[in-house]
């Protein structure tokens, strides 16, 4: 091989090889991540076994808009941490009294497995995917932003209109943008455009989270209808 030909695969290869500083953000975020995730299992289930009622959807909104402000206004100090654990703590806790209505349902349990497995097999593969390709995603930022705004006013309409069919095309929706939102937001993150591990980890947990109870919806209507 020639010493020109070296130079530029040596060039290639830097170029592609994730920096020290991006592979910390990474390491932080997926550590964030888990840590938060059990936080929040734990409160769903504590929240399902001491049968608490769901706040409803002016407290949850209320709730979840409030602490994920106060979670980016704190993002660069050690407080920031702390709002991570109560934004995600009090999503688990909205999410317990979901969890139990459809475990009372025939099947629930199956339901139930089946959303969870299917949650933690998107997950795992689509940022195993974007991780190792290391594709660029940032094209989809502006119409997942679209996307979402305009599935999130449909499902506020589902909910005040009761329109079952609405909420059902809603949940495949979330889905459908949960699944780019893992993919954008892990680009980002290996790309430089994210240098903010409390934020990284807000976005993929959330992403989770409507990846689940889309999922759970999705699941728990056509067990129904069976």
């Amino acid at each position: 091989m020639k010493p020109a030909e070296t130079l530029v695969l040596t060039r290639n290869a830097e170029a592609h090889a994730p920096s020290a500083s991006t592979n910390r953000v990474l390491k932080n975020t997926y550590w964030l991540l888990s840590l938060t995730l059990l936080f929040s299992a734990g409160a769903a289930a504590a929240t399902a076994a001491l049968r608490l009622p769901y706040p409803g959807i002016l407290i949850t909104l209320i709730g979840y808009f409030g602490l994920l402000f106060l979670t980016a206004r704190l993002r660069n100090s050690g407080l920031g941490l702390v709002s991570v654990f109560a934004l995600t703590g009090f999503m688990g806790y909205t999410l317990g009294p979901i969890i139990s209505h459809y475990l009372a349902l025939p099947n629930g349990h199956q339901v139930v497995t089946m959303a969870m497995g299917g949650t933690a097999a998107i997950f795992l593969g689509l940022s195993a995917y974007a991780t190792a390709s290391r594709k660029d995603f940032s094209f989809m930022g502006g119409f997942l932003l679209t996307g979402i705004i305009v599935a999130f006013l449909a499902g506020l309409a589902a909910i005040f209109f009761a329109v079952p069919a609405l909420a059902l095309t809603v949940s495949a929706a979330f889905v459908l943008l949960m699944v780019g939102l893992i993919l954008y937001q892990t680009s980002q993150i290996i790309h430089g455009g994210e240098t903010n591990y409390i934020m990284a980890t807000v976005t993929l947990y959330v992403s989770i989270f409507n990846l689940f109870t889309s999922l759970l919806h999705l699941l728990g209507v056509f067990n129904s209808s069976e």
